[in-house]
């Protein structure tokens, strides 16, 4: 209901004069003869602009136009009666005839007020309802032909008596719910009596649209009429329920707050006495740092939107806490610092040579980088990856690269990490959300330009938390990441300064887009020679120094070292290495605290004595003096091997037996061995029957180690084709090389371990594919100035070569069935 305002019909008893004939409370009585009073044939017409006049019902209007104070002032000296019609459109100013709704109220002017504003006031009274018949004059105020609006008749009886109860009851519900509706706005609803006059009453303070009033006052049926007031009362009802509950919840909220806030102020004081950090200080604290940062116009717009959002916090709340924390993690971030590049190329390349022996093409690589940048000051990082067997020195070379070129050195090791948020983060929506681990190593590096290294890229895993191997396609693509978006920061962060260095033990196991994004850098295993000499310049001094142990205390001689390497080790790095140094170390420690010395310089005997027996034997060739023994090289994840196959023949009908615990690659290779040889039988000079009439066997010792790959390819064919002719196998010959049934010897990997295998093992004649010279070109001349090299491109090329022209029997002896 409207605000009842101070309620128009209290505001009317106060300035009606005491002759005045005025009741404002109407009777059932007064209402009839109110109702059945003549209407005269025609009305001075009154249009309201913002309200609808109920019969019965006292209100008060402002009169502003000059059309309207004319009427009234004429009216109110004659009798004062009139008629008053809502106008249609609420926005014209001066409607006409046809835009007044066609139902209006007979009204009498009680009183007319100027006011102080100088605006005239007209309370008038509703009397009856009437129509609109016609127009009789529009200047200078509209007058209009009326008749009576017929009102028909209402069923009464309980129905309609609980009705109008309930219309009663739910007015006084609202009237007490509204702080703003005066208590006497109720003391007159009870009071009335009249059914009619109580809807009219009630009508007329509805807060309703001047539409549904205009309804309400066209509907002829009381019984109607009083319907649709109780279903707009209920609506009244039910929204100030809700408003009355918001309000008391809101009030709730707030007498919360202000017990909060004075608790606050008064901490806040007892900190201050305390000498503590309060809020307002932190924020200062806050704005002062911003102010020393070098970061972008976008960031700093971002940091004070969020400051600002600090300051509307309470500070005992839970989101306090988290959101600075994120003010100091943006404050904390290197944005557009950077260290300063050291372009001296040849400090650089002592600093590499210093701290490691060997890996060449690396070292090449980081002083081409650094050259390029010297000259161009700009370059985009490059993302590089170095693979190779465990142990080499791929993670330690992230931290001569940063010593290098004078940058910080961060570490980011990926083994095991299955949650994509790792990479990019947690939203701070999440309880206790952390940035990933990219954001935060460059937090710990203090710098936009670090040497990052990505360790084990190969061992990132993937489950329903996501792919984090995806995550890192943005982090390494040169491309893209300087605009690198963290979950947590919400901000891009440009990674392009950053150079990354990825290691890796296998390319197998990295998702093909990351792989493509990275320069692939090859990291071999070490020669013994190579070996020996980072025993001497690097751990041997190293553990001494850990084990507080001086140069005149401990010092191994290179024989020791590759008695150690040899015997007792069995890798491509110098992990195990300088383990078994650490060991001796100890072991000189023992005997000196005990004051039992050991014999100097340390030979042999001292170092079995420490270590105990050798752990592995060393690999010689050994002599083949039967046919079908040929001697191959393998790649391991220790390094290169050296491996026998043999082959022998058994009397039978042509079946192929293979034993030595081998992969499906190996059993493939030794197919296409048989299958070349017998359709070529006549080259090799092999009657095509001995085939239907023995057995043949391979075996590869030893039979508990797991075997596959292609490089035995040559190798089966060779074993095979020496057991069909008889012919035995040159001394100290190995090879290695992929076969095609077409008889073309095709390249394989891992040449550099498998030449150095071969050396250790005293071969001196090596046959590989001609597309492998490549690689032998990238081997130290040092390494391979007594071995010889045949390089081949077809299968009969390499039996040519490998097997001597005597025989160990006439292969004619094989047709006859003879062992």
């Amino acid at each position: 209901m409207s605000n009842f305002d101070p309620f128009d019909f209290n505001q009317a008893i106060p300035i009606i004069n005491e002759d005045t004939e005025f009741f404002p409370l109407l009777s059932q009585q007064d209402e009839d003869e109110m109702s059945n009073a003549d209407l005269p044939e025609s009305l001075s017409i009154l249009p309201l602009r913002n309200t609808v006049l109920f019969p019965g019902v006292v209100i008060p209007i402002t009169v502003g136009r000059d059309k309207s104070i004319k009427l009234v002032k004429e009216a109110y000296k004659g009798d004062r009666i009139i008629g008053v019609v809502s106008q249609q459109n609420m926005s014209i100013e001066d409607p006409t005839f046809e835009q007044l709704h066609q139902v209006g109220t007979v009204a009498m002017i009680i009183k007319i007020l100027q006011m102080p504003d100088g605006n005239t006031t007209v309370i008038i009274q509703g009397k009856q309802r009437f129509k609109l018949r016609g127009l009789i004059q529009s200047e200078p105020y509209i007058k209009a032909y009326i008749e009576r609006f017929e009102e028909k008749k209402h069923k009464t009886g309980k129905e309609f008596n609980a009705l109008i109860s309930s219309i009663k009851e739910m007015a006084l519900q609202i009237i007490q719910l509204s702080p703003h509706i005066p208590s006497e706005a109720g003391i007159a609803i009870k009071n009335i009596e009249s059914p009619g006059f109580l809807i009219n009453f009630i009508s007329s303070n509805l807060n309703a649209e001047l539409p549904f009033k205009q309804e309400l006052l066209e509907i002829a049926n009381l019984e109607k009429r009083a319907a649709k007031v109780l279903e707009q009362l209920n609506v009244e009802l039910q929204l100030l329920e809700l408003k009355n509950q918001i309000q008391n919840k809101v009030k709730g909220d707030l007498d919360k707050q202000q017990r909060d806030y004075f608790l606050n102020q008064q901490l806040k004081t007892i900190q201050e006495e305390l000498g503590g950090n309060t809020p307002d200080l932190e924020m200062e604290d806050l704005r002062k740092r911003a102010k020393l940062k070098k970061w972008s116009k976008e960031v700093a717009e971002h940091f004070n939107k969020e400051l600002d959002k600090l300051a509307r916090i309470n500070p005992a709340a839970a989101d306090y806490s988290v959101q600075v924390n994120y003010l100091e993690l943006l404050l904390d971030l290197p944005w557009n610092d950077f260290s300063k590049d050291n372009f001296d190329l040849k400090r650089a390349k002592r600093i590499l040579d210093r701290d490691h022996y060997g890996l060449e093409k690396v070292k090449r690589r980081i002083i081409e980088y650094l050259a390029v940048l010297k000259l161009k000051h700009n370059m985009k990082a490059p993302i590089l990856c170095l693979v190779g067997p465990p142990g080499v020195g791929k993670t330690s070379l992230g931290k001569s690269i940063a010593r290098a070129i004078g940058r910080k050195y961060t570490r980011m090791a990926l083994g095991g990490i299955r949650d994509e948020a790792e990479i990019r983060g947690h939203r701070k929506t999440y309880i206790g959300a952390m940035p990933g681990r990219i954001i935060q190593s460059l937090k710990k590096a203090g710098t936009s330009n670090p040497v990052f290294v990505l360790d084990e890229i190969d061992k990132v895993g993937s489950d329903f938390r996501g792919d984090p191997s995806s995550a890192l396609l943005e982090v390494l693509d040169p491309e893209q990441n300087n605009a690198f978006y963290d979950h947590y920061v919400e901000l891009d962060y440009d990674l392009s300064n950053v150079m990354f260095i990825a290691t890796a033990n296998s390319l197998s196991n990295i998702q093909p887009a990351l792989l493509d994004r990275m320069e692939i850098i090859e990291v071999n295993g070490y020669t013994i020679e190579e070996k020996i000499e980072i025993a001497k310049k690097h751990l041997v001094p190293k553990q001494r120094e850990i084990h507080g142990l001086h140069a005149k205390d401990f010092a191994l001689r290179a024989n020791v070292i590759e008695k150690v390497i040899d015997e007792y080790t069995r890798e491509s790095g110098v992990r195990g290495l300088e383990k078994k140094i650490g060991s001796l170390v100890r072991g000189v420690a023992t005997h000196i605290v005990m004051e039992d010395p050991l014999p100097k310089p340390m030979g042999a005997e001292v170092v079995e004595k420490i270590l105990g027996a050798p752990i592995f034997d060393k690999e010689y060739y050994e002599n083949n003096d039967v046919a079908g023994v040929v001697t191959g090289l393998a790649w391991t994840q220790v390094g290169g091997d050296i491996l026998y196959i043999e082959s022998s023949l058994s009397p039978g009908k042509g079946k192929l037996t293979l034993t030595g615990n081998l992969g499906d690659v190996m059993k493939e290779s030794a197919t296409i061995a048989m299958a070349y040889l017998r359709a070529n039988a006549s080259t090799f000079g092999i009657d095509y029957r001995i085939f239907d009439k023995w057995d043949v066997h391979i075996h590869v010792p030893a039979g508990a180690t797991p075997k596959d790959g292609p490089s035995a390819g040559i190798t089966m064919l060779t074993a095979l084709a020496s057991s069909f002719t008889q012919r035995k196998v040159k001394e100290k010959l190995a090879m290695t090389g992929e076969i095609t049934l077409r008889g073309k010897v095709l390249p394989v990997g891992g040449i550099k371990e498998k030449i150095l295998a071969a050396k250790r093992a005293n071969i001196t004649q090596v046959i590989l594919s001609k597309a492998n010279r490549k690689d032998i070109l990238e081997i130290k001349e040092d390494y391979i100035k007594d071995l010889t090299f045949h390089y081949v491109t077809e299968m009969h090329e390499v039996v040519n070569i490998a097997l001597l022209k005597q025989q160990v029997k006439n292969p004619k002896q094989l047709l006859t069935g003879e062992a």
